[in-house]
């Protein structure tokens, strides 16, 4: 393979890189805490973009255990996130784990 060709293909690899990581912004994720009472939906990047609590968890008693499962929710939702980004990008590469991509 020439070294026109091998640039060639890592420019498509490169957008079509692009595309994944652009896609995955347009998928959520739903983490949830406590039987879901705290949900966090976030898109496939890892941002969050809506946190939800249950009336119930809204009492000054429960400020310490909200703060816990506000922390669980977000973090259900950063491992679902992960997970998808990794699925996309084994599709891309075909299943190889090409560190530092995602």
């Amino acid at each position: 393979m020439n070294m026109s060709d091998l640039m060639k293909q890592a420019q498509q690899f490169q957008e079509k890189l692009a595309t994944v990581q652009n896609d995955l912004g347009g998928q959520q994720v739903v983490g949830s805490a406590g039987a879901g009472m705290v949900t966090a939906t976030l898109n496939g990047k890892g941002e969050l973009l809506s946190l939800v609590i249950e009336q119930a968890m809204v009492q000054p008693d429960n400020t310490q255990m909200l703060q816990d499962l506000i922390v669980a929710a977000v973090n259900d939702g950063l491992a679902k996130a992960k997970a998808l980004g990794k699925s996309e990008m084994a599709r891309l590469t075909g299943g190889l784990n090409i560190p530092g991509l995602l």
